[in-house]
């Protein structure tokens, strides 16, 4: 049985994970962190990525833990509301559509609750280095913390700033491309007394989105800011997120508080990642950490979904040549990673048009 390690636990890792069992490898992921991430902004399954989900048996799971928003208000910095709309939202988009939005942290763990009993998971770790043999037996993988270990091929599926990219491929500032803005999500209780309902604010360079998540409860609070390109030091992005937000004149005080206190705070550059290719002997990239679109595109988990039901078809029909795998891969996968990148490269001052949108979603097919 061939065995294939993947970096990262996110959804692509795992959804990768998913349709290599059941091609019949033997799949071990490890994730940096230790157990499944909580918080993260609402994410959206659309079009094809739909078929994937279904296909996987989670399409009726997700849709019950899917956010139920009625509509959206755009506020003045005064927060004075200037529009509102029950039909569509900036987050998700139509609201009669039959693509859905969930927060990130439920498809997680609806994907990795799919794969716990079929796969290996080690938490906690990270790969430090990759060796593939020089008889092109495998790939030699040193960790953190466990043993070394040889594995026929190598997935990195770890992300925006991909350890595997980096020891594979080279150095991130080769691949990523800076979009002029930062984005920062964390939770908060409902002081604001939202239901079913999101609002957003502009004031110049600096704006957010708050949706009210769990039956109301809960806050979900995602602001943006532009900047160039900054050390990625944690609590100097969280100190600035703070400052910017108690600038604002409606209820910035309260949401600087809840960013200061917020255990899942997150705040990282708007990028993509560009590579001529995502391949290199045995090793191979997916989703973000290949070619992020950024969450400008709103379509990062839709291309991690397809990426992965792809990459493992590709697998499963030359499970004895990886070349040739990896090339079919990228073969269907390019132009699909190019119309949704541009859906946040061509339309940065707002949601990407309809059409634009229904086209980049639906370019793919399964099962060509």
């Amino acid at each position: 049985m061939r065995t294939v390690l993947i970096s990262g636990g996110g959804i692509a890792g795992p959804a990768l994970a998913f349709w290599l069992h059941r091609h019949g490898f033997a799949v071990t992921v490890v994730e940096r962190g230790p157990g499944l991430r909580p918080g993260g902004q609402a994410v959206d399954i659309r079009g094809v990525a739909l078929d994937v989900v279904e296909r996987m048996g989670l399409l009726e799971p997700a849709r019950r833990v899917r956010t139920r928003m009625r509509g959206m208000s755009v506020l003045d910095a005064d927060g004075k509301e200037l529009s509102r709309s029950t039909e569509a939202t900036f987050s998700s988009g139509r609201l009669d559509s039959d693509d859905f939005e969930l927060l990130r942290e439920d498809l997680v763990r609806l994907v990795y609750e799919r794969t716990r009993e079929d796969v290996e998971y080690l938490f906690g770790d990270t790969i430090t280095a990759l060796d593939e043999d020089e008889d092109e037996a495998g790939v030699r993988v040193d960790f953190e913390r466990a043993a070394s270990r040889t594995f026929d091929l190598v997935i990195g599926a770890d992300g925006l700033h991909s350890t595997v990219r980096r020891l594979a491929f080279g150095p991130e500032e080769r691949f990523a491309h800076h979009l002029g803005s930062y984005l920062s999500v964390f939770s908060a209780d409902n002081f604001l007394g939202l239901e079913d309902w999101q609002v957003w604010l502009s004031d110049g360079d600096i704006g957010y989105g708050i949706m009210a998540v769990r039956d109301n409860t809960e806050l979900r609070v995602a602001f943006g800011f532009g900047s160039e390109p900054r050390p990625r030091d944690a609590d100097a992005l969280r100190r600035t997120i703070v400052e910017k937000l108690a600038s604002l004149r409606w209820e910035g005080k309260r949401l600087a508080q809840a960013a200061l206190d917020a255990p899942d705070f997150y705040c990282d550059a708007m990028a993509q990642i560009r590579m001529d290719r995502w391949s290199q002997g045995r090793v191979a990239l997916l989703g973000d950490a290949g070619y992020c679109p950024s969450p400008l595109s709103g379509q990062g988990t839709s291309l991690a979904l397809v990426g992965a039901h792809v990459l493992a078809a590709s697998l499963a029909g030359a499970p004895d040549d990886h070349a040739a795998a990896y090339a079919r891969y990228e073969e269907r996968m390019r132009d699909f990673v190019a119309l949704n990148q541009s859906l946040a490269t061509e339309h940065q001052g707002g949601p990407a048009p309809e059409a634009a949108m229904a086209h980049a979603k639906n370019a793919l097919s399964l099962d060509d």
